[in-house]
């Protein structure tokens, strides 16, 4: 009897041993999968998710595309006036919950809510996702419903009464692009605390493996959020994976403060079918990859900055309330571009096409044995900027290049051939301090940004400073929060306010509009200049900087990175951004000081092209290789 109490504790501990083991191997490597937003923005049914479901599981499972996930919106009813901003057409519980609209869903009903879509994707060897805003739905705010606890099974109590929606929703932070749809939620009150909690325990309850948690990063952060439910998830039975969305502005000192929390965060806004969507991850990929944040730790595992969703082969359009209806307006060398970029960078890749019309070009794409060997085992991947090219025909215009939009949009000064460039970050960062208000032509009312800079001098940034609309409207109730806030006006446009949020999604070409609107009583729009120099934002919490930069920098349109392979090769990316061919040259000298410890300097390398089987014999002192125009090239070394 004692040896078999002995065995049996021992069994169990081991099944411990071996589930915290797993655990901690969480996202191990970029996760992989498919995502619905690209192909049916919000209007997939069940019928259409299960059958892409049963393809995906047959078709790209074997490549380890492992996730399916139902994107934003499967609680809202399809019906006329129903749109992306609307109000009034959620589906919601007793306890303010979102819960699956039983006419696109109808296992649904009887309050399953995902149960049976989970079981039969988990029956095709498939993890389900599914996508969540943040806080808690306007619906629910407005319905004042009781919020579940979830450890007694009623009503949350706490100092002798009923907490309701009202209680825990903050009215003042919006989701921005969504600001009729979802609020934060106030985490320090219990009942907040409980809400979020009874929310991801259904998620569990229903069989989630992945959630995509959206409107909480980049310009839209909510720290006190993101933590919150990162602890929930630690403590569930099953673990998800969790994702953070969408990331627009988002910047590596921000992404520290987080990325031990989560499994995979956006670091781009909406990555749409454009050239210049696709030339707009350049920038921000570098800049992450330099400081270390791929593959750092996460949540019971790994963490990784994402680039978004691959839109290739049959896509919808954004907004739409319509099913896939078009082709990628991608070119095929633009396409082998994207695919090149997220797999050096070890993006997470989610495809977005609608797999039912799965074509072999696409299905070559991202399947490509090469690329996605880089994605999940490569290592040391960084850009590396020591290429050079020869252009043929006509000279690469700059204004053909759509620069980051990770944390920028230009503001021209007319006083000089540079551009500033207005930049959001953590208020702890050393590059937001340099705010002051300084005197303009004997107008003292100013807020000026004055650049340290020891190469040149440069007139100081100003903008006008003027009270908040907000602090000023006899209708605010509590206005003492907004004491100390201003707006701040372009000087040339006094109708125009500085603002740190957009009210939607951005793509590359919306980016260019501006950091400028027209003036309104809006959190996204007020100011703070505290003393140490910086100048926060009410809405996000995070603070403006600005850096000035040559107008006709990176002429040049070429780019490259490198990573090395887990049994030895060397790979070498090409991207010629031109509109022209362009030969690529890289030294390898300069490859070998930049991948120490390879056989790079000491050894015989061959050279193959990956995308098309191409030998390249054996490689001398130069690697060079004529790209097509918006194209790419992955050369893998061999070296004894």
């Amino acid at each position: 009897m004692k040896f078999l109490f002995l065995f049996s504790f021992l069994c169990f501990f081991l099944g411990l041993l071996s589930q915290r083991v797993s655990s901690q191997d969480h996202a191990s490597t970029p996760p992989r999968g498919w995502n619905s937003y690209d192909s049916f923005v919000w209007t997939i049914s069940e019928k259409e998710f299960l059958q892409s479901s049963d393809i995906i599981s047959k078709q790209l499972l074997p490549h380890g595309y492992e996730y399916v996930v139902v994107d934003y919106l499967w609680y809202r009813r399809k019906v006329p006036g129903a749109y992306v901003n609307s109000l009034g057409f959620d589906v919601i519980d007793e306890w303010g919950r979102p819960i699956p609209d039983p006419d696109r869903w109808p296992s649904s009903k009887g309050g399953k809510g995902f149960t049976e879509v989970a079981t039969k994707v988990h029956s095709l060897g498939l993890k389900f996702g599914i996508h969540v805003m943040r806080g808690i739905s306007t619906q629910a705010v407005n319905a004042n419903t009781p919020i579940l606890d979830t450890t007694k099974g009623t009503a949350y109590e706490e100092s002798g009464r009923k907490w309701t929606a009202q209680d825990i929703g903050i009215k003042e932070r919006t989701c921005a692009w969504m600001n009729n749809g979802f609020m934060s939620v106030n985490t320090e009150l219990g009942a907040g605390k409980a809400f979020l909690r009874s929310l991801y325990q259904q998620y569990a309850e229903w069989g989630v493996d992945f959630v995509k948690n959206d409107c909480v990063f980049g310009e839209d952060i909510d720290v006190p959020e993101i933590s919150f439910v990162s602890e929930v998830l630690k403590q569930l039975d099953r673990p998800i994976l969790y994702s953070l969305s969408p990331g627009t502005r988002a910047t590596p000192t921000m992404a520290k403060g987080i990325s031990g929390l989560v499994n995979m965060y956006r670091i781009t806004g909406d990555d749409w079918d454009s050239w210049g969507d696709v030339l707009a991850h350049f920038d921000v990929s570098r800049d992450f990859a330099a400081a270390n944040m791929i593959g750092a730790n996460g949540l019971l595992g790994k963490s990784w900055p994402d680039l978004d969703m691959l839109p290739l082969g049959w896509l919808s359009n954004a907004g739409s309330n319509d099913g896939p209806h078009r082709y990628t307006n991608l070119g095929l060398w633009e396409q082998r571009t994207q695919m090149t970029l997220w797999s050096m960078a070890k993006s997470p890749l989610m495809f977005g096409g609608d797999v039912r019309k799965l074509d072999d070009t696409t299905y070559g794409l991202i399947t490509n044995p090469t690329l996605l060997e880089i994605n999940s085992f490569s290592s040391n991947n960084k850009e590396f900027p020591y290429v050079s090219s020869n252009l043929s025909a006509r000279a690469f215009k700059n204004d053909d290049l759509v620069h980051t939009w990770q944390a920028r949009r230009h503001l021209t000064d007319a006083k000089s051939s540079d551009t500033h460039v207005l930049g959001l970050t953590t208020c702890a960062d050393v590059k937001a301090k340099g705010w002051s208000i300084q005197a303009v032509d004997q107008d003292p009312e100013h807020i000026c940004w004055k650049e340290n800079s020891r190469s040149k001098p440069r007139a100081p940034f100003c903008l006008n400073k003027r009270e908040s609309l907000l602090a000023l409207d006899e209708d605010i109730i509590d206005k003492q929060k907004y004491q100390g806030k201003v707006n701040l006006l372009a000087s040339d446009k006094m109708d125009l306010c500085l603002h740190a949020s957009p009210k939607r999604k951005l793509t590359s070409k919306e980016l260019k509009r501006g950091f400028f609107s027209p003036c309104r009583w809006d959190a996204n729009q007020m100011w703070e200049l505290n003393s140490n120099g910086t100048l926060v934002n009410s809405y996000s919490g995070l603070c403006a900087t600005i850096n000035s930069v040559e107008a006709q920098a990176n002429s040049q349109g070429v780019r490259s990175w490198i990573a090395t392979g887990q049994k030895g090769q060397i790979y070498v990316a090409f991207f010629n951004l031109n509109k022209d061919w362009a030969t690529i040259t890289a030294q390898k000298s300069d490859l070998a000081k930049a991948l120490p410890g390879t056989k790079l300097s000491r050894g015989s390398c061959k050279g193959t092209e990956a995308w098309s089987g191409q030998g390249l014999g054996i490689i001398g002192q130069t690697i060079s290789y004529s790209v097509i125009p918006h194209g790419a090239a992955v050369i893998v070394l061999q070296c004894t």
